[in-house]
């Protein structure tokens, strides 16, 4: 009877397995410190099978990264930044004081009329509960198409109204009462700030243009893009938990009517004043880039990749400050090429808007890369459209003399006229907004609670 061979447990088998065979080859068991010394020399090799890392501690890029991740290598790069602006405006004084002499009017003239009043407008309708109210009535509309919460419609509506950055600001506001969540906001961030339709018909189509249909077409792409990318968004944020629908909804929870008034004169105020100085900022930024032929390098730079030197000037401009950009496209030939870039600079809104809507969500908890990847969408979207629909509906040379003098005219109002008519067109959006949502919370829920005054 032969004696039966000794069996190893199975845990002690393999460390034994393993050792007999790395004093045997090496390479098996050590081909992870090996693997620069052998890049896939032999056809059966484990290193020839790994395809290599994207962004390897042996790359170029990674060493890049490593390096701003640094504290020092950025309060380096901050501090020349600052002393490269320091050395700009003591060599150009002249051309400073001129770009922020023309922030302060345009903020005189336009941002402070425009946008002042659709501020305390978006803040009554939020605080008053209106946005509540409107998002009951609306939630079967606006969940199976962009799955936000209904009261997000509010923003949507504001945005389209209000132009930039009146959505964003509703947006967050929302979110702070908790009548969003966290995802549905970034969702609604997307695609929730537009342009106003005073900006495009206006100043874009009557004005630049000086064609009334360039106007409507860049408005109608630009609403229909952002409908667009809401779509696109809604995909952002992964799978939720659906939440069953309760047979007795949560209160409204309704600020008075003089402590939302007082609440909502102050902030917007406060947002108001934000912008402005933004605005300013960039006026000054932008006039010493150009006297300092910083323009002309970045679109040099664009030329090298195919771009032609005008048009590279003109997307540059575009990037950085909205009204500067859509300045640079009067005139010229290529009408289809000059509003399609229109188009894609109205849905981007320049990097002096992400900048104010930015100062907006630093405190806010919310992440800005939907924010920024909306709007870049948007503008895409928007110049593809308007594209396409140039070139099913050729528009003719803009011909129309009186439509430039009438923009002329709106652009050179006083601000106390100015002022009175944005005024009046907010107040008229707030009864607006009232009305619809009573009239659809009694037809819904019967009659609603009278406010405390």
């Amino acid at each position: 009877m032969t004696a039966s061979p000794i069996r190893r447990p199975l845990f002690v088998s393999i460390p034994h397995f393993l050792q007999r065979h790395k004093e045997n080859s090496p390479t098996l068991c050590t081909f992870s410190q090996s693997a620069p010394k052998f890049p896939g020399k032999y056809k059966g090799d484990r290193q020839a099978a790994a395809p290599p890392r994207i962004g390897s501690p042996h790359g170029g890029d990674a060493a890049v990264l490593r390096l701003l991740r640094q504290q020092k290598v950025r309060d380096a790069l901050a501090g020349l930044a600052l002393l490269i602006a320091t050395a700009g405006l003591v060599a150009a004084p002249g051309e400073a004081i001129a770009g922020a002499k023309d922030g302060l009017v345009l903020c005189f003239n336009v941002i402070v009329p425009s946008l002042f009043p659709f501020f305390v407008l978006s803040s009554l309708v939020v605080d008053l509960g209106l946005a509540a109210y409107l998002g009951r009535a609306l939630e079967g509309l606006m969940r199976p198409l962009f799955r936000v919460s209904g009261s997000c419609a509010a923003a949507v509506a504001l945005g389209f109204i209000g132009g930039y950055p009146v959505g964003a600001r509703t947006a967050l506001q929302l979110y702070q009462q908790g009548l969003c969540s966290k995802p549905e906001a970034e969702r609604l961030l997307a695609f929730c700030n537009n342009s106003g339709p005073a900006f495009i018909l206006g100043v874009v189509g009557a004005g630049i243009f000086g064609d009334s249909r360039v106007g409507f077409l860049l408005y109608l792409t630009h609403a229909l893009a952002s409908m667009l990318v809401g779509l696109l968004f809604r995909f952002y944020g992964g799978s939720e938990r659906r939440h069953a629908a309760s047979p007795r909804p949560k209160p409204i929870q309704v600020v008075t009517v003089p402590a939302a008034f007082t609440g909502a004169v102050v902030r917007s105020l406060q947002s108001t004043l934000n912008i402005c100085a933004f605005v300013v900022f960039f006026s000054v930024v932008l006039q010493l880039l150009s006297a300092f032929g910083a323009f002309a390098a970045l679109a040099e730079l664009l030329a090298l990749i195919g771009f032609e030197p005008d048009w590279a000037r003109r997307l540059v401009a575009g990037l950085l400050e909205l009204s500067s950009g859509v300045s640079s496209l009067r005139g010229g030939t290529h009408l289809a090429g000059r509003v399609s870039m229109a188009a894609f600079m109205l849905g981007w809104a320049g990097l002096s808007v992400h900048c104010q809507v930015l100062s907006f969500l630093v405190d806010s908890g919310l992440s800005a890369k939907t924010y920024l990847a909306g709007k870049l969408c948007h503008g895409l979207i928007a110049a593809g459209l308007t594209w396409c629909l140039t070139r099913l509906f050729p528009l003719s040379a803009p011909v129309a003399d009186y439509l430039a003098e009438q923009a002329e005219s709106i652009a050179a109002l006083d601000f106390s006229t100015a002022l009175a008519a944005s005024s009046l067109s907010a107040l008229a959006g707030w009864l607006f907004l009232a009305a619809l949502c009573r009239s659809l919370w009694r037809n819904k829920c019967g009659n609603l609670p009278h406010y405390r005054v």
